[in-house]
């Protein structure tokens, strides 16, 4: 079993950055991708990254790339997404997701665990 708590949300003017990080609890937390999603009002969950388990593999959203930075500290159990010119369509509740198989996917379908969600709010 694995417990993901999310933080760094918050409001931050259009340009600006904000780091979240997804703290994990349980086990073996090396072995799992680690995924970040996020959901807004009228649309549906929308994957924006994923790391696998020793962090060598990437995958982003077309829209966040090169602005958008997912890495992981293994020993501290966290993963982290560093966001970077932050537009007004960034504004979503951001999620962290853990899949067992340690791969780098996309569909939520994949993921086994799921913290809570952060708030980002970005201001035009």
């Amino acid at each position: 079993q694995v417990q993901l708590v999310e933080s760094g949300g918050g409001l931050v003017q259009a340009g600006g950055s904000l780091r979240l990080s997804c703290a994990a609890s349980g086990r073996s937390f090396s072995l799992y991708a680690m995924g970040w999603f996020r959901l807004s009002p009228g649309k549906e969950r929308e994957f924006v990254a994923a790391i696998s388990g020793g962090g060598g593999s990437t995958r982003y959203l077309d829209s966040v790339k090169g602005r958008f930075t997912i890495s992981r500290e293994n020993a501290k159990k966290t993963v982290y997404l560093q966001m970077n010119s932050l537009k007004p369509e960034d504004t979503a509740v951001y999620y962290c997701a853990a899949e067992r198989g340690g791969s780098v996917v996309t569909s939520s379908h994949a993921y086994d665990y799921w913290g809570q969600g952060t708030q980002v709010t970005v201001s035009s």
